[in-house]
């Protein structure tokens, strides 16, 4: 560990041409993990999160939310390539309906909500250098969809992985591009500042932005929040809902004692012996859905103050060089969570939203059941639960993890599950056409593989 480390990472970023303001913001944060930062946020420096205000007690005039609305640009995190799910594309071009993927039927909602709310409402996506071409060539057949000359991407920037040992930028010969990695979706802010994007939608009259990843089809454009957003002139606010027990690995916010702001933590900043607190439900009743709403006003001013360097918690994440090869050099890559920031602004605050707005593809376990009849497709490109309370999908990994061992096992489609209360498969299973399933099912492994002819009907 040595300033010698830091200036070789300096260097390979200016050869690669990243922009300045990106490498400051790096150089930063190198410092922290030389210092020996974890990011660790100990239960007794905070306080649960117990009252925040809830959007259905808000009255919002429709005047209010339309001017509101008009005055939002929609903004995409698309940097993931869905890795975890065997995929070497954005994730965001995944099929999920009738063949459509999560970014068609973004864009269903972004032009359903312009039309409805005669709104400009442009949409822009965050990609990584591994997601740009696909995402832009996807967007292609979508010539409506620009606005006042904004562009329909901004690229997230690139750091080099850091050797563990030392912290010396790591050097992999059999594939370069594994030898960087993106700063995590806390350098959203950085990209924002340093593209330009930023300045040319304050010049273009936008006021607000509506933040959310690109897997969650629940974020759809909202009058409603936007109007409530407005109207609470804070500078930045974070979307909660209701924790139950699928919930207990989410990010949560807390109060912080020292100064009475409110505070991100996620897991990998909760210390192995204090799980039990973050896990409890009722402790931490509210867990956050990464769905943020910005005053770019606000923004602005705090990225100037501050010379673009939030100052966020940092997120230490070791893994391989190659993430297939756990025989490959061990690096360090240094990031930061974007809802983090929330602890910049003073005033900054939280609401509470309907369980709708939180639709998450991590899995396919989240996939199957999306692409299942437990959810309709709206004109607008929105999903709905159609029973009370979403049934639980387990699939077994060693079958269905990837995305093309899982459409092998359903060939035919998804099975209804619009009657089950929970499908776990933990064997080696594929589905005919027409599959029911009703209440509590589960499938064993016992040495398969099976099929499950067309037309079958599960039942506990």
């Amino acid at each position: 560990m040595s300033d010698e480390g830091l200036r070789l990472a300096r260097d390979k970023m200016r050869a690669a041409a990243v922009e300045p303001t990106a490498i400051d913001v790096f150089a930063h944060y190198y410092r922290a993990l030389e210092a020996g930062a974890t990011g660790l946020i100990p239960e007794s420096s905070i306080s649960p999160l117990l009252d925040p205000p809830r959007l259905d007690a808000v009255e919002v005039g429709e005047a209010a939310a339309r001017e509101a609305l008009g005055a939002t640009v929609v903004l995409k995190l698309n940097g993931g390539l869905g890795t975890s799910m065997g995929m070497d594309k954005a994730k965001s071009l995944l099929p999920v309906r009738d063949g459509r993927s999560f970014l068609d039927l973004i864009v269903d909602q972004v032009l359903t909500a312009r039309q409805r709310y005669g709104a400009r409402l442009p949409l822009v996506l965050m990609d990584s250098f591994r997601t740009r071409d696909d995402s832009l060539a996807a967007l292609a057949g979508y010539p409506e969809l620009a606005v006042d000359g904004l562009p329909l991407d901004f690229l997230q920037n690139s750091e080099p992985k850091l050797r563990a040992d030392d912290l010396t930028p790591v050097s992999w010969p059999a594939d370069p591009s594994l030898e960087w990695c993106p700063p995590g979706h806390g350098d959203i802010y950085t990209a924002l500042l340093g593209s330009g994007l930023l300045d040319r939608l304050l010049d273009a009259g936008f006021r607000y932005a509506s933040v959310s990843n690109s897997d969650n089809l629940g974020a759809a454009p909202d009058p409603r929040i936007a109007g409530w957003f407005a109207a609470s002139g804070a500078p930045y606010a974070a979307e909660l809902c209701r924790r139950t027990a699928a919930d207990r690995k989410g990010g949560h916010l807390a109060v912080r004692k020292a100064d009475g702001r409110l505070i991100l933590r996620d897991t990998a900043q909760t210390s192995a012996d204090e799980m039990h607190y973050f896990t409890d439900t009722d402790h931490h009743p509210y867990f956050h859905t990464n769905n943020l709403w910005w005053d770019l006003r606000q923004l602005k001013d705090a990225l100037v103050e501050r010379g673009a360097v939030l100052g966020l918690p940092l997120i230490k994440n070791v893994k391989t060089v190659d993430p297939t090869d756990s025989s490959s050099p061990q690096v360090v890559q240094v990031e930061t969570a974007m809802g983090a920031a929330i602890e910049v602004f003073e005033g900054a605050t939280a609401i509470v939203v309907e369980r709708a707005r939180f639709l998450p593809v991590k899995t396919t376990n989240d996939l199957l059941l999306l692409r299942s009849d437990a959810y309709d497709l709206a004109d607008d490109g929105t999903l709905r639960l159609v029973p009370v309370q979403a049934p639980l999908v387990d699939l077994a990994p060693a079958h269905y993890k990837t995305v093309g061992r899982f459409d092998a096992h359903f060939p035919a489609g998804a099975p209804s599950l619009r009657a089950a209360t929970s499908l776990t498969v933990a064997g080696d299973w594929t589905f005919g056409s027409d599959v029911v399933v009703t209440g509590d099912v589960t499938l064993p492994d016992d040495g398969g593989p099976h099929t499950l002819p067309p037309g079958t009907t599960l039942t506990p």
